[in-house]
């Protein structure tokens, strides 16, 4: 028997469902709610840094029918805050599988709700943009107070917390790449090791550290949260641009772009999935793209540099590249962990980049 559990919305809008996975000890989960369209891939989305401070609802409606199993984490541990369903699925069948989705979920303290009618939720989010909220079995009022006070993820640094302590190395090959770890998902430093020697490197280090690792190009990875709030990680890509190579994915395309004199906004609701049509301006070729973010790039801001791709639903900038300054980035994640492999192509670009020492036709 479920524990009764509501979730409940900053402006008032509440839900009625069930308590599963963790149950924590005051009965209250808070974070900013937002939705992702992907149809699998649901142990590669909770383990994505990029959701650090957020509760996540899953649109497709019968969730853990597959199981978890390790080789699907893209990080060590969960960093959302809680995640939405419509459905469980208590039994999972997959060969791959080494267990449910819920027993993952209390491994890691990680707390769901049930029973929600998450296409309501979702339209909602759309109509009134990315809320922060709470939920949770504990008293009803107690949840709704919560709700009221959560806080969303404008102005604050998640990266610090996700970052990793130490660097490390990965991969091997004729050049060396340093990977800046502003959330780094596993899948990103896979695709980084298949084709470079790789040092993955914590969030805050300095220009000089960079330069003192000798490295022919350096990445930038994805991330949580608001880049307005990281002016320190942006003055360090200043000091770099121009001196080495540089591509940049997600967060690290948008602290790229405003290393070149851009500005970032909020989305409404954001982009969360794995079926975006992304155009290449350059080839005017279309991917199908898989995303996750909540800010982009401000139109007609970029001071040094192009765009080289937009988003085909909502026009959003999608990538830059600035020929002079040997660098380019994307919004959206090539390494597709879950999602379509159509972008993966970038890496190599990377690599001829590398190779080269030119960004050419931009």
């Amino acid at each position: 028997m479920r524990r009764p559990s509501i979730l409940a919305l900053a402006d008032g809008t509440f839900f009625e469902g069930e308590a599963f996975g963790h149950l924590p000890e005051d009965g209250i989960s808070t974070g900013e709610f937002v939705f992702n369209t992907a149809l699998s891939g649901y142990q590669e989305v909770i383990t994505d840094p990029s959701y650090a401070g957020q509760i996540v609802t899953f649109t497709y409606p019968h969730i853990g029918n597959y199981g978890v199993t390790p080789l699907d984490d893209e990080a060590l541990r969960p960093w959302c805050r809680g995640i939405v369903v419509r459905e469980l699925s208590d039994v999972p069948s997959n060969w791959r599988s080494v267990g449910p989705l819920e027993g993952f979920m209390r491994q890691h303290r990680l707390a769901g709700i049930m029973g929600i009618d998450t296409r309501r939720l979702t339209r909602h989010l759309r109509a009134h943009g990315a809320l922060p909220g709470a939920f949770g079995h504990a008293d009803a009022t107690l949840v709704l107070d919560a709700a009221r006070v959560a806080l969303g993820t404008d102005n604050t640094d998640f990266v610090s917390s996700v970052s990793t302590r130490v660097p490390y190395e990965r991969g091997a090959g004729e050049f060396h790449v340093v990977a800046f770890d502003y959330g780094i998902k596993t899948t990103m430093v896979q695709q980084l090791g298949a084709r470079f020697r790789v040092t993955v490197v914590p969030s805050s280090t300095g220009a000089e550290e960079v330069r003192a690792l000798r490295p022919d190009g350096v990445f930038l990875s994805n991330g949580p949260g608001d880049p307005a709030a990281l002016g320190a990680n942006c003055g360090v890509i200043k000091e770099l641009v121009g001196s080495v190579p540089i591509f940049g994915i997600c967060l690290g395309h948008q602290l790229l772009a405003s290393a070149l004199g851009a500005s970032t906004f909020k989305l409404p609701f954001g982009h969360h999935g794995s079926n975006h049509p992304v155009k290449d301006l350059r080839t005017e070729r279309i991917e199908i793209t898989a995303q996750n973010h909540n800010y982009a790039v401000t139109p007609d801001s970029l001071e040094r540099g192009v765009v080289s791709h937009i988003n085909l639903n909502d026009g959003v900038i999608e990538g830059i590249a600035s020929s002079d300054n040997r660098c380019f980035s994307v919004q959206y994640h090539p390494e597709a962990g879950p999602g379509p492999h159509d972008a993966r192509y970038l890496f190599n670009r990377f690599e001829a980049l590398l190779r080269t020492g030119k960004l050419e036709n931009f």
